[in-house]
């Protein structure tokens, strides 16, 4: 069976490994370089840089731990850009790696297919070739989504690609977007030493998470100095000689040396030869597919961002994992009701299930378990005790129903409870296990406790 993979980014390239494994005869088409956005202008280079940000916050802090030290420490932007470079670059040869290893062959050039059975490669070398197969399968991606009457610029006017590449850091920054990607690069820049201001439309913060953690969130923001106007619009965007003024819904006007654009993403499907094959799209471009992957073309399938779902790099992985499988005879299906997702701010957010609000709205009569890290010894002697957990469950059943972390290492952390509910445990079963001491972990064991109000770390309520 011959499977080409239209896109190599992290729900590409784990199908192409994938199908491999299972026998299939691999050709991935990859555009620009493998590891997609993922890799090359997302979640690597930014959690590359929060490194750094995070190392400089010790070290400025170093007194917090008995530290003395000498003279002075700041970012050095260049050297910064340089590591986070390198740490792409060792990845990508990972990648790379593994093809090789599976026998993936990987083809570089724009595809564009041509029919169920054909994609035509526009080479690098100004060339083409085309690529007949079995099956096909769409994992083009999405990109930063910019607003009409302000383009990104790359120097003024930015998107997410151009953050993760500063050349200097701006005194000023305006984020517009406290989703997800402007709140990182918010805690980022205002660590390197910016004066950072975000400019929301929803009422919170990272208004998809449970609003308790938005509300938290919200008041490190504060404590942090990062400005934050919510409810509020952006009706215009000035270039000056000196920066960017922008005008807010409610007639304020900012300014600033650079404004962030991070408004949500667009999804990679135009241009691809979707109205040629037949494969249909939805109302934002997104390619329409069933539960096993397929678009409306059998024998075509699409994974990740462009099928306009949630916009995780390891849900795209997944998916192409169960593309591949599917294309190959199976049947396999994702689960949608378990998707970890995190979130690089500081602290940290790890989440999975359902927010309160949405158990609320579903009409389940719903517990609630707490606890907060300031309870816990080992966040004590970490020097973080900022953040809390919360589990929430299904009155009768003690099934658990979602599961929200704010807090250092949040995003390894929810894990723990993202494997509970995918093999059906019940908080109990949480709440019996015995956690070593001292970790982190016990705040999960303390919050299933919670919801049976039996946490031995709680006051009595």
């Amino acid at each position: 069976m011959k499977i080409a993979i239209l896109g190599a980014g992290p729900g590409g390239y784990v199908a192409a490994i994938r199908a491999a494994q299972l026998g299939a005869e691999v050709t991935v088409i990859e555009e620009s370089e493998v590891g997609g956005t993922c890799l090359n202008r997302g979640c690597i280079p930014a959690k590359t840089l929060i490194a750094s940000a995070e190392v400089l916050h010790k070290v400025k802090n170093a007194h917090n731990y008995g530290l003395d030290l000498q003279g002075s420490v700041s970012p050095n932007i260049q050297k910064i850009v340089e590591r986070k470079n390198r740490v792409v670059d060792t990845q990508i040869k990972g990648i790379r790696g593994l093809f090789k290893s599976w026998g993936v062959k990987l083809v570089e050039g724009r595809g564009v297919i041509e029919g169920p059975d054909k994609i035509r490669v526009a080479l690098k070398d100004g060339t083409s070739a085309d690529i007949e197969s079995d099956r096909i399968i769409i994992a083009t991606g999405s990109r930063p989504a910019g607003v009409p009457g302000f383009p990104f610029d790359g120097t003024r006017i930015l998107s997410s690609d151009d953050a993760i590449n500063p050349s200097s850091v701006p005194q000023s920054f305006i984020i517009i977007g406290a989703g997800v990607i402007g709140c990182e690069f918010a805690f980022i820049y205002k660590e390197f030493g910016a004066d950072v201001t975000m400019v929301e439309m929803m009422p919170h913060a990272v208004s998809s998470e449970d609003d308790e953690i938005s509300q938290l969130l919200e008041r490190e923001l504060k404590k942090k100095k990062i400005a934050l106007f919510t409810d509020t619009g952006v009706k215009k965007v000035t270039l000056k000689e000196d920066g960017v003024s922008v005008q807010l819904s409610d007639g304020k006007v900012l300014e600033a040396e650079k404004v962030l654009v991070s408004v949500g993403r667009a999804v990679n499907s135009s241009d691809i030869g979707l109205e040629a094959a037949g494969v249909k799209r939805g109302q934002k471009g997104e390619i329409m597919v069933d539960s096993r992957m397929q678009t409306s073309v059998a024998g075509i399938y699409a994974i990740g961002d462009v099928t306009g779902g949630i916009m995780l790099a390891h849900l795209a992985s997944k998916e192409g994992i169960v593309a591949a499988e599917n294309a190959l005879g199976g049947n396999a299906r994702v689960n949608y009701d378990v998707i970890p997702s995190a979130i690089f701010t500081s602290p940290e957010i790890g989440s999975v299930g359902l927010r309160e609000r949405q158990a609320a709205e579903k009409g389940i009569k719903y517990k609630v378990g707490r606890f907060q890290f300031r309870a816990l010894g080992k966040a004590h002697a970490m020097g973080e005790i900022t953040g809390m957990f919360k589990i929430i469950s299904e009155e009768g059943t003690d099934r658990i129903l979602g599961a929200h972390i704010i807090g250092p290492h949040a995003s390894d952390l929810v894990h723990e409870l993202a494997v509970a509910m995918e093999n059906g445990l019940t908080v109990k079963d949480i709440a019996r296990t015995i956690h070593a001491h001292p970790t982190l972990a016990e705040g999960i064991m303390e919050a299933a406790e919670d919801v049976h109000d039996s946490a031995i770390h709680c006051p009595k309520k």
